[in-house]
Formats: structure tokens, sequence, C-alpha cells
């Protein structure tokens, strides 16, 4: 599996598998209806959300996405094409940002986490931290978690809690 760069013309292609993601979890028409615009991703941000995308045989898996400024950012969205969860491609594409967000001299990097997700996070060492309003939801709150950048992620490696 090659994790690599996203470009400005896949945009399309990754706001669709997010779409299918986010799917995934058995969420209804009118939910995913809701969500279609926080789930797009424009040509234009894909450099700047420092956009990175998992490959294999020249089909991509998964994407993730490092927003913000050292010390502290977010990773602001890690999705995977449904065949593929449960094969390490989140873990993956999870470790390549960690290590990204410490090469770049991140401390600390924020999660806003689907509910389903939750349980991902917190075997990859985050820890709720609170909880947060959805983007897309009015009334609906997301668990916020934070994982703290350490040495192990320049090294790509993942303490496992």
């Amino acid at each position: 599996m090659l994790i690599r760069a996203a470009r400005a013309d896949e945009a399309e292609l990754l706001s669709e598998l997010a779409i299918r993601s986010k799917a995934y979890w058995g969420y209804d028409e009118a939910f995913m209806a809701a969500c279609r615009d926080e789930l797009t991703i424009p040509a234009s941000e894909v450099e700047k959300l420092r956009t990175t995308v998992a490959e294999h045989d020249g089909r991509i898996l998964g994407f993730a996405t490092l927003e913000g400024n050292p010390p502290e950012g977010a990773l602001d969205g890690l999705f995977v094409e449904p065949d593929a969860i449960g094969q390490g491609v989140g873990r993956r594409l999870f470790e390549h940002a960690t290590a990204a967000a410490a090469s770049l001299g991140f401390a600390r990097l924020t999660i806003d986490a689907d509910p389903n997700a939750e349980p991902f996070y917190v075997a990859m060492g985050a820890t709720r931290i609170g909880a947060t309003p959805s983007g897309s939801i009015p009334g609906r709150m997301l668990p916020l978690l934070a994982i703290t950048i350490t040495e192990c992620h320049v090294k790509g490696e993942i303490p496992i809690h």
C-alpha cells in the first residue's frame, strides 16, 4: 500500500469516498444528505488540508487530512472505502498522519470523531476530552478526542492502548 499526497484533481473522488465511508455506519439518506457539504473536499483545499491517500494497485482505499499549524492541529478527516475497512488502511493513514504531524512540529491533534469511529481512535492512542457540535446535524454532539504527538510518532510507531 502506498501513502502519498493527494492531488487537487482527486477532490471529487475523495469526497465521494468520504460519503461512502460515512454511510458504512448505516445512516439514512436524510442524514447523509445533511452531511454532504461537510464531507465534500474542494479541489482548492486538498493541499491546504495536507490530504494524503492510501492507494493499492492504482485504487484509492482511503484518505486523511491534517489541518492547522503547530503546536496544535486536527486530524480533520480519515475515511476508508467500506470494502477496505478492517484491513489496516485506517491504521496506516493514522500512523502516516501522526508521523507527518510530528515532523511538522505538532504537539497535539484533536479529532472530531464519528461516534462509530471513536473505538478506532482510542485504540490508536487518542483520548476522549469532551464533545463537539456536529457541523451538519443541529443538536448532534460528536466525541472530541485528542492525541499527544510523541517521539514514537516520529518513527511511525503507535502505542496501542
